[in-house]
């Protein structure tokens, strides 16, 4: 009778755990990674929380962003990345641009840090966590 309960609590507390944290398979456990939540995408499962993050974002870098003039003037064009993280209090920090110039790269990189604080931060295993992004800039005059 001890072992049919101890194999009951063990097999609830396994799944329990994964049901929160991640799943284990064959002795390897894996953790999930939860993404930071933006303000106004609080509310749904994981799934609608990170497509509503991923159109808000869109919609920010849409609405902010601005051809430096001086670089359109001068026909300034190129592909600009931004890595960023969001880290363990919600707040943006860019860590590397790259691409294009020195004008373009000043636009991405303030587009980027007007993104607001998140509602919540990212989170893995329970903890909050910086979590990576990378975005690429396209600037095009069109002329």
């Amino acid at each position: 009778m001890k072992k049919i309960l101890l194999a009951l609590f063990l097999f609830a507390s396994i799944t329990g755990f994964t049901q929160e944290w991640g799943s284990v398979d064959k002795n390897k456990l894996t953790v999930k990674e939860i993404g930071p939540i933006w303000p106004g995408c609080e509310s749904g499962n994981a799934t609608k929380r990170d497509n509503c993050f991923n159109q808000k974002l869109t919609a920010h870098i849409s609405k902010n962003f601005k051809y430096p003039p001086e670089a359109y003037k001068r026909n300034e064009e190129g592909k600009v990345i931004v890595e960023f993280v969001i880290n363990k209090k919600g707040l943006v920090e860019v860590k590397k641009v790259s691409g294009g110039t020195k004008a373009l790269q000043e636009e991405a990189k303030r587009n980027i840090m007007a993104i607001p604080k998140m509602a919540k931060p990212g989170m893995m295993a329970g903890k909050p966590r910086d979590i990576h992004f990378t975005v690429p800039f396209n600037f095009k005059t069109g002329k």
